[in-house]
């Protein structure tokens, strides 16, 4: 029987909610792992909304779960609902998203707070010692959850293929270790069960960015 893996968004779109290309990569790898998703989103309003045209917050209220939906074709349940205990794993895409709906990274940096949902079902996941996958920004979660892991977001030294490179300097901050890894590549924690992987925090072909995260789906399910 194919593991069961929960796979946690936090909207719709790029700049406000989760990335939907490394969302999408993320279900089309589990599928071809033969794991099925179930995919889960908190019931919550967002930070705000962006205009993905401009790149500009408007007046618009948008709804955290709802907006997650669009992408799960609406096979989505509330986050609040999710029991580890029926799970093999979890994996949380990047996009803005997880530094604004999932967290408060976005506007404290290292000083955040993680949602509280997000946090006990991380903290539960690692309590049972079971995988956890996360790419492009949403190691930084785990950064402040889990003192001393080991994570990847790409490079640490910036340029104009890794122009987010000084999140890389932030986690070392937290206490983390960060590990130098290509797009194309995962680093896995051993010891914690994380599985990390860069995908758009690389200005990468697009293509690398969906091997990358094949990469790390991969050693997800491996270790479930």
């Amino acid at each position: 029987m194919g593991k069961r893996v929960a796979v946690v968004l936090a909207g719709c779109g790029v700049y406000d909610g989760s990335e939907i290309h490394e969302s999408s990569a993320v279900l089309v790898h589990l599928s071809r792992e033969g794991a099925e998703a179930e995919v889960y989103a908190p019931d919550v309003d967002q930070m705000h909304v962006v205009d993905h045209m401009k790149g500009q917050p408007t007046q618009e209220k948008r709804n955290v779960l709802v907006e997650s939906a669009r992408i799960a074709r609406g096979n989505i349940k509330d986050l609040a609902k999710l029991d580890v205990k029926g799970l093999d794993a979890l994996i949380i895409p990047g996009g803005f998203g997880v530094a604004k709906n999932l967290s408060t990274w976005a506007t404290q940096g290292k000083n955040c707070i993680i949602s509280k949902e997000v946090e006990d079902v991380l903290k539960a996941f690692h309590a049972a010692k079971k995988p956890i996958g996360l790419c492009c920004i949403s190691p930084v979660l785990a950064a402040k959850i889990f003192p001393g892991c080991e994570l990847t977001v790409g490079h640490d030294t910036e340029c104009e293929k890794w122009p987010y490179a000084k999140t890389a300097e932030t986690m070392k901050e937290l206490g983390c270790k960060h590990v130098n890894k290509h797009v194309t590549e995962v680093h896995v924690d051993v010891k914690n069960k994380l599985v990390t992987t860069s995908a758009f925090m690389c200005n990468a072909p697009i293509h690398e960015i969906y091997d990358g995260i094949g990469k790390m789906v991969g050693e997800v399910v491996r270790l479930a």
